[in-house]
């Protein structure tokens, strides 16, 4: 029986871990999407006429 808690345990903790990447990864693109994504607004801010 602890072998199985043992296996469940180190299957949930190599989960939790792949998510916690996954994560991390995505958070820095959406971040360096939205630096570009100003830089360039900010560059063509002359052309833009309300």
């Amino acid at each position: 029986m602890n072998e199985k808690i043992y296996k469940t345990m180190s299957v949930t903790g190599a989960g939790n871990i792949a998510v916690g990447i996954v994560i991390l990864v995505s958070g820095i693109v959406c971040g360096v999407l939205s630096v570009v994504s100003g830089a360039r607004i900010l560059k063509r801010k002359s052309d833009i006429i309300f």
